[in-house]
């Protein structure tokens, strides 16, 4: 800035000395100052970019961010562009400034706390008091866990009827954010779960397909009965 202001002045100054109108000077600076902006108008949108994100500091350099379908720690912010390595590939993508204000950013390295919201299917023909059995062993798991804050205690809910399964939901926080950490300790308690399901002979769910074909060519709806003895009759 410093510099341009210096051009300007010693353009100016110089036009005087050899004898130029100033009005001629200050059109032809005029002039050359919309070609300028013209031609380097991504960078001066790319300046403004910085200096909000500069100002704004969404993010910083190490925090881990997803913008634009990217998730990666960022390495640098330029002058023109801020570069993030990816969290999964380790590659470097260079986004522009400009998009960077205008994109919507989520700044996960700066969240409190993990948080993991699973779902188990159990089988329609599973007894009310295994239901039981299985909501116990997954409290008691979680009961005072590691990382617990005690203002996101643990939530484990038989809450929905599925029309293949009985649905229990669970949910708990893991703090500090630290991401391995908490794939150590979702280990743990998948392992712990998985267990006393075994020990009260509670199974899980697995998605079910039942595929008909029809014996002849023909078009049209395809009939299927039950028998009494639970057996699928002949497709017609």
């Amino acid at each position: 800035m410093l510099g341009i202001v210096a051009a300007a002045v010693v353009f100016l100054e110089g036009g005087r000395y050899l004898g130029f109108p100033i009005t001629t000077l200050l059109a032809s600076a005029g002039i050359g100052g919309l070609a300028v902006a013209l031609s380097a108008q991504g960078m001066i949108k790319g300046l403004f970019g910085t200096v909000s994100i500069l100002l704004d500091r969404p993010y910083r350099v190490g925090d881990r961010i997803a913008v634009l379908s990217h998730d990666g720690i960022v390495e640098e912010i330029g002058l023109r562009s801020t570069k993030i390595r990816t969290f999964l590939t380790n590659h470097l993508v260079t986004i522009p400034n400009d998009q960077m204000t205008d994109a919507g950013i989520e700044n996960i390295g700066r969240r409190s706390h993990i948080r993991r919201l699973c779902d188990l299917h159990i089988p329609l023909d599973t007894p009310r008091s295994h239901i039981e059995d299985a909501l116990a062993p997954i409290r008691e798991v979680l009961n005072d866990h590691e990382g617990m804050d005690p203002e996101f205690p643990p939530r484990v809910y038989f809450n929905d009827f599925n029309p293949d399964s009985f649905n229990i939901q669970i949910i708990y926080w893991y703090s500090p954010p630290q991401l391995w950490d908490y794939y150590d300790f979702c280990e743990r308690v998948n392992l712990q779960i998985f267990a006393a399901f075994e020990e009260h002979g509670i199974q899980f769910s697995l998605p079910l397909r039942h595929t008909y074909w029809k014996h002849d060519d023909q078009q049209g709806p395809l009939e299927v009965n039950l028998s009494s003895t639970e057996k699928t009759a002949n497709p017609v």
